[in-house]
């Protein structure tokens, strides 16, 4: 790269964007580039607890993180999957399970086999063929093949444990408030940012983790923002932590309410708890009180309010700017992705990394795949709340809104012969579409016709076969909580 290198980096923000950035930056650049952070104690981060999906232990595992060590400092728990409780009417729930489900039989997946089955009578629930499943509704967990799991853990504690790993490979934090940003002429990149203090903090690459504020991708660049509210209609959010009571859950909930929905993220020490909401159906105080009604152990803090709009940036990378968390966008916590956005951006920057000569291909790709990834995932959850049979009013308008078109194309093929295809840009497998669509009572009319092949009775030893395998394996798994306590429980 020669004197055109990168030779400066500077991210703005701390918290989890932040110190994920620094930290990825860091060890994957080593010494090419100087990177500083600059945050400020002052300003306080979102994070109120987080629950993630597999893929983290991927970014985990590239800063070589000891995994017992990364959940006592985090004070974590592990993540079989996410129940939804309600979603498709009240009394009912489902498992968004991680993992595989069944097993395939020659070229037809096994689902094929279980509809099949399921519309010549059968009864068999659908995840009893699913190991993750079966351990999770028994509170069972280890760390084993077959078993895929992710973390719930305390978001704040992340970003402090990731800033010391940081720090030791040379990061450089700079406490302080940032006031705003000088461009340079003519092309209006980004020179630096000045300091409350008076000091400019000059750099070749800028990364936004500022949050909701877009200090610089929005405040210093005016990028633009696409607003997702008509698709995702929640705008607030009311959090509180609460002591742990009960089990041990080895999974996310994710409860459905009139005017929105609970969450509950099982931690060693606490559990957090959060109503998102829209609040054209439901007031603050209402929302409040809701949630303060439907919490499982005794309030640790007061209720903390969160405002948002569902939405992404127009660009993610603009200039020499690229936008990481809530600075590039925000899609509400119901499926765990938050954190796998900042993980995807940093790994796309990585490959897309630029020199001083910012190519606008590169740039142009980056913000292609990224908004692919975000638009895929807002699929996923406006599908959570389009295929409900609620009566609520918020609910019945879900229910009725227009969705988009490769949301509606993805559930058409699915309805005729329970069929699904996964593109390159989609984030979550077939199985986990097949979860929730058959969760939220999406039918298909019927299945692959070659699973006539296998008679009936053939059929029903094969799934009885199954269910025995998968029971009997997550009957042997320990206990969630007594694996952590002699694993990685916090000292």
């Amino acid at each position: 790269m020669g004197d055109n290198r990168i030779s400066q980096v500077v991210i703005v923000g701390g918290g989890t964007a932040g110190w994920m950035a620094a930290a990825a930056l860091a060890k994957a650049l080593g010494p090419l580039v100087s990177i500083r952070l600059v945050e400020s104690d002052e300003i306080g981060t979102v994070g109120v607890g987080e629950a993630t999906i597999p893929q983290i232990k991927l970014f985990n595992g590239l800063l070589g993180l000891d995994e017992d060590d990364f959940i006592r400092q985090t004070q974590g728990t592990f993540k079989l999957g996410i129940e939804f409780v309600g979603w498709t009417r009240p009394g009912h729930a489902y498992l968004h399970a991680f993992g595989g489900v069944g097993r395939d039989l020659g070229m037809v997946n096994f689902h094929q086999y279980w509809l099949k089955h399921r519309q010549g009578g059968g009864t068999s629930d659908f995840w009893a063929y699913s190991l993750n499943g079966a351990a999770a509704k028994a509170n069972r967990f280890d760390r084993q093949p077959g078993l895929a799991y992710a973390f719930q853990f305390d978001a704040a504690l992340y970003a402090r444990y990731l800033r010391a790993h940081a720090e030791r490979l040379g990061v450089v934090r700079t406490e302080g408030k940032i006031l705003g940003a000088t461009l340079r002429e003519p092309d209006g990149f980004v020179e630096s940012v000045t300091l409350e203090r008076g000091e400019a903090v000059g750099g070749d690459l800028f990364i936004d983790c500022s949050g909701f504020r877009g200090v610089l991708i929005e405040q210093a660049l005016k990028t633009g923002y696409d607003d997702w509210s008509h698709l995702l209609p929640c705008d607030r959010a009311v959090a509180v932590p609460t002591a742990s009571t009960g089990p041990l859950r080895p999974y996310t909930q994710a409860i459905a309410r009139p005017a929105g929905w609970q969450w509950r993220i099982p931690l060693q020490h606490r559990t957090g708890n959060g109503h998102v909401f829209c609040s054209r159906y439901v007031s603050e105080d209402e929302a409040t009180a809701t949630l303060m009604a439907n919490l499982e152990g005794e309030p640790l803090a007061e209720p903390r309010l969160l405002k948002f709009v569902t939405g992404r940036r127009k660009a993610f990378w603009n200039r020499n700017v690229v936008a990481l968390g809530l600075a590039s966008g925000f899609m509400e916590p119901l499926e765990s992705t938050s954190i796998h956005l900042i993980q995807s951006g940093l790994s796309r920057l990585l490959n897309l990394f630029p020199d001083q000569g910012f190519a606008q291909a590169d740039i142009d790709e980056y913000n292609r795949q990224a908004g692919l990834e975000f638009e895929r995932i807002r699929d996923f959850l406006v599908l959570h709340y389009w295929a409900n049979q609620r009566s609520e009013p918020f609910w019945t308008a879900c229910r009725d809104m227009a969705i988009p078109s490769e949301l509606a194309r993805k559930v058409e093929i699915f309805r005729a012969h329970g069929r699904l295809f996964r593109e390159p840009e989609d984030l979550f497998f077939e199985t986990s579409w097949l979860q929730v669509l058959l969760g939220q009572g999406v039918e298909p009319r019927g299945c692959h016709p070659m699973t006539d092949l296998v008679s009936g009775a053939q059929l029903e030893g094969f799934l009885a076969d199954l269910r025995k395998i998968t029971a009997d394996a997550a009957g042997a798994l320990p206990d969630h909580a007594d694996f952590i306590r002699q694993q990685c429980a916090v000292r």
